[in-house]
């Protein structure tokens, strides 16, 4: 009998229409940071890897504010002429006191008529029991080259 209803309720979950949802989001803060001179490692087997350390940086959201410690780096990689894969961790430091950590994948691509695409991944990693929704918050990151080579920084979007 159980195996009949499963079976019903398994059928019928196929008849039901699925309804897509909408993909939202919000602003989580802007965040900018300062970057030290690169260190070139050059060419290896996976592309040019150059690493920039994190000077310094500050960020600002609705409900976040703070700063960028400096004790984290981009370990970028140029895969091609035209296209960098980043792969950052960095610290934030709320103006409360609270710390956060942040580690981030995307893509850099530059395009031939000088306008770029720039998109990253965050997640965070925290104790502080007030931000704890970080520890579960997909984001994604649109990225803005100030400075280039010295200063970037991201709209970090909290997809909901």
């Amino acid at each position: 009998m159980k195996k009949i209803v499963f079976l019903l309720i398994f059928l019928l979950s196929f008849q039901l229409d699925s309804v897509a949802q909408e993909l939202k989001s919000k602003l989580l803060f802007e965040v900018t940071f300062n970057l030290k001179p690169g260190v070139e490692i050059g060419q290896t087997l996976t592309g040019k890897r150059t690493i920039y350390p994190v000077l310094d940086g500050f960020f600002e959201g609705p409900n976040l504010k703070g700063k960028v410690l400096p004790n984290g780096g981009d370990w970028l990689l140029q895969t091609d002429e035209t296209t960098h894969k980043l792969d950052v961790r960095a610290s934030l430091q709320t103006n409360e006191g609270e710390n956060i950590y942040v580690s981030y994948q995307g893509y850099l691509k530059l395009n031939a008529d000088g306008t770029y695409y720039f998109r990253t991944t965050p997640y965070f990693e925290t104790s502080s029991k007030k931000l704890s929704y970080l520890n579960h918050t997909v984001c994604v990151g649109v990225g803005t080259i100030v400075k280039p080579g010295e200063t970037v920084s991201y709209k970090v979007y909290q997809i909901l």
